[in-house]
């Protein structure tokens, strides 16, 4: 059932499907521009037809790079092919399938019509890899989605056989070579038709969502969900988890209402966030707010961006923060998971809070920080190192109970589900559980701040990254720097820059141009108060200006 009256209209947002549509097929990226070229940011390359940074030339030279780099890694075996409910997803999926076909890829698909969740592809790589020991036999995969990006986005992403986002030697090596095929006019792109390749015999029909949803009850306690009769709304905002969420209801006997079932590349019942732009980005509580209106309605509420890679949730006492739902979720599960290994250890960005940090060492764990982005986790998962992994953005994914993997990659569905287990399993609210946790950690007040910026400022801010300049900052809020962490990422020209992080005694900033969209991105923190934060926001806003930097 729906319960859709919550659901608000932006006609101003609207974007214009059939445009960019055309733009797709019809704009040319010029190779030689910096920002029209193949960039794999955090996760994938993103972009628009309109700003000629997603079109069909993109797509086509990824996936050819793709099948090349796939053939050097010795992977044989097939390929998980998946999309999200963004407009470009539905034309990109055709021009992906068009080049693996003509390259004899086997490809596994649910099919055209059926949108898949990124944490479901990646979970049936690492099932079907499971008992393949040769790496010829292995599969891996592909997604296209923008994820919680603008209506008007695209993007596409390359699982490697570890069944995540594969790391920076792979993609840099696609990269490179998509952008050689753009220098050259695509001249080695080898492509069929889309009739061509549904009547060649790579196309394989499988319905892997189905495994997924059986195999929830080896990471989940989905019978004390059941048994405890939960009252649960889920809104897929319009993206792949509307059919998942369904059939979890069915196959668990749960007590779900989907609070809105409609598919609309639009994304017009969104509202826009708090720069005016619509996102689809479910850890943000200002586009969350038509959910807090009927929160008193549910035990509990969900949220899944469009690939189904984020989460948010809600009670009746209101949104829970991204960063301190890691926190109840890190508690419970290594208290709560009698078979994990007792030497696992947490993973964490190094722009997510510090109570992660507190919490870590509270529990006697060991704690591994890395740059922004999954794919820096993706073997400590696979390998059974780490137990669970969270980011500040509404991203986490843990092992299952008997610390096997289950994803490598960010997984909302679980989180969501945990939730549903932690209040079924212990009768508190998710507040209660945080503000027992706070009392034995330290004040922190935390914030993330987007702000869209054009290609100049973007320019500049990369520019006082990589030339040193951001390093003569010696204050913040009236306090001494004490600690500067460059946030390194490995590109094709070798390892430079991308943020950087300032740490002095009551707090911290970092700053970075997203990976994903044209924003920077300030996450700030404070052990004092909500003050101090602010005027440590400011400070930053001052040292920039100061290297004439305007945000």
């Amino acid at each position: 059932m729906t319960d859709c009256q919550h659901a608000g209209h932006h006609k101003n947002n609207y974007t214009d499907v059939s445009q960019l549509i055309h733009k797709y097929f019809e704009l040319i990226p010029n190779p030689n521009d910096f920002f029209q070229k193949v960039k794999f940011g955090t996760s994938g390359h993103r972009g628009t037809s309109e700003n000629y940074t997603f079109n069909e030339a993109h797509v086509l030279s990824v996936t050819q790079a793709i099948a090349q780099q796939r053939r050097q890694e010795g992977i044989l075996g097939p390929c998980y092919l998946g999309k999200d409910t963004h407009a470009l997803s539905e034309v990109a999926f055709i021009s992906v399938l068009e080049v693996l076909s003509a390259n004899k890829i086997h490809v596994i698909t649910q099919g055209y019509d059926v949108y898949t969740p990124s944490p479901i592809i990646a979970h049936a790589i690492l099932n079907y890899n499971k008992n393949r020991h040769s790496q010829s036999l292995k599969a891996d995969g592909i997604v296209v989605t923008s994820s919680h990006n603008p209506p008007g986005d695209g993007g596409i992403k390359y699982y490697s056989h570890y069944g995540g986002i594969a790391d920076t030697r792979i993609t840099n090596m696609i990269e490179k070579y998509a952008n050689s095929l753009l220098l050259n006019n695509l001249r080695g792109v080898y492509r069929l038709t889309l009739s061509q390749a549904w009547r060649s015999d790579y196309i394989h029909l499988l319905d892997f969502t189905q495994e997924y949803i059986k195999g929830l009850v080896n990471i989940i306690n989905m019978q004390c969900i059941r048994e405890s009769k939960v009252k649960l709304g889920i809104d897929p905002m319009g993206g792949t988890g509307i059919d998942c969420w369904s059939r979890i209801a069915q196959c668990y006997k749960l007590d779900i209402t989907l609070i809105n079932d409609t598919i609309d590349s639009t994304f017009h019942f969104i509202p826009p966030n708090r720069d005016g732009i619509i996102r689809i980005d479910c850890s943000s509580e200002e586009i969350m707010k038509n959910l807090l209106k009927i929160c008193n309605k549910y035990d509990l509420i969900f949220a899944n961006d469009p690939d189904c890679d984020r989460y948010a949730i809600i009670t009746p006492q209101g949104f829970i923060n991204a960063n301190n739902y890691l926190v109840i979720a890190i508690n419970f599960l290594f208290k709560n998971r009698p078979n994990w290994n007792i030497k696992l250890g947490i993973g964490k960005t190094l722009v997510s809070s510090t109570i992660i940090n507190q919490i870590s060492k509270k529990l006697n764990r060991h704690l591994v920080e890395k740059p922004v982005g999954f794919k820096w986790f993706v073997k400590s998962l696979f390998q059974g190192m780490l137990g669970f992994v969270g980011e500040e953005s509404a991203g986490g994914v843990f092992l299952q109970f008997n610390s096997a993997p289950w994803s490598t990659d960010k997984d909302g569905i679980i989180m969501c589900l945990l939730a549903a287990e932690i209040f079924s399993s212990t009768e508190k609210t998710l507040q209660d559980h945080y503000n027992r946790l706070i009392k034995d950690l330290s004040f922190l007040s935390y914030t993330c701040i987007q702000i869209p910026i054009s290609y100049s400022t973007y320019a500049k801010i990369f520019d006082a990254f990589i030339s040193g300049k951001m390093l003569h900052i010696r204050e913040l809020a009236d306090d001494r720097i004490i600690k500067i962490i460059q946030i390194i990422n490995n590109t094709p020209t070798g390892l430079i820059v991308d943020g950087i992080k300032f740490i002095t005694k009551n707090g911290w900033v970092a700053i970075r141009n997203s990976g994903t969209e044209k924003v920077c991105k300030i996450y700030c923190e404070s052990f004092l108060d909500d003050k101090h934060r602010k005027k440590i926001e400011n400070s930053i806003y001052e040292n920039l200006a100061c290297l004439s930097i305007q945000i």
